[in-house]
């Protein structure tokens, strides 16, 4: 652990101070929560994960009543994932709590996450950004399978053009969520560098538009994708002004 001389001898550390962490405290339902009385199970299994938290089962049983609201938007959803993580940084005290949903099944694996000062309040952000992006499976859907593809702005703006009809999309592509403050994974102590994280998904062929709808899913700047033209590892990401970039492997 390094350390700061002042002056006067007096040493300070660089570490963030931890705080005293409450598990009772944060999951406290904040007023106005209105609970179901008789809760929906979800058809799909639900998997809880906590770091530095305790999950009470009375959270379990509201998670698993929200998520099971979000299966009429994909009934193919096999799978659930519920991450809980707390913020030691009292530095991030108002945004210390941070819950990440994942949602699996036969279509593009959609997540999200939120921070919040309790749990419930950051389950609430990141239910509202799945649910967002579930409508956008649905809606592609749609447009895929009954008119083969979205109009664009150009024929919708035509003079005299048809109007819209009711599973047809004026503007297609998502639009990217607005920026999160970066998380601390909780490791109170590390050496910078360190790798403290390893994710692993299949390698499925696919298209540079498909890699690049892949992304804006799961809501990351850049997707590592298998090229399906090019049959080489290659990557998206976002530039400013909502523009993409493409790196391939020579």
């Amino acid at each position: 652990m390094s350390s700061v001389i002042h002056r006067k001898g007096q040493r300070e550390s660089k570490v963030a101070a931890v705080d005293d962490y409450d598990n009772d405290s944060a999951f406290v339902v904040p007023p106005g929560t209105v609970e179901s009385e008789e809760p929906a199970e979800p058809t799909a299994t639900v998997v809880f994960s906590g770091r530095n938290v305790d999950i009470p089962d009375h959270y379990r049983i509201y998670v698993g009543d929200k998520l099971a609201r979000l299966e009429r938007y994909d009934p193919s959803i096999i799978r659930f994932d519920v991450e809980l993580n707390h913020e030691r940084n009292r530095r991030q005290s108002k945004v210390c709590q941070q819950v990440e949903i994942t949602a699996a099944g036969k279509g593009p694996v959609v997540r999200a996450q939120a921070h919040g000062e309790n749990f419930y309040s950051a389950l609430e952000s990141a239910l509202d950004k799945v649910e967002s992006r579930l409508r956008r499976v649905k809606d592609r859907r749609k447009v895929h399978y009954g008119n083969r593809r979205p109009i664009s702005v150009a024929e919708a703006t035509e003079v005299g053009a048809p109007p819209l009809k009711d599973n047809q999309l004026s503007v297609p592509g998502p639009l990217p969520d607005s920026a999160e403050p970066q998380w601390d994974d909780g490791v109170a102590e590390r050496t910078p560098g360190q790798i403290v994280r390893v994710k692993e998904h299949q390698a499925v062929p696919m298209t540079v538009d498909d890699a690049l709808y892949e992304m804006e899913l799961v809501g990351h700047d850049f997707f590592l994708f298998h090229d399906k033209e090019t049959d080489k590892p290659s990557v998206v990401y976002r530039r400013h002004a909502f523009d993409y970039g493409l790196i391939r492997l020579a």
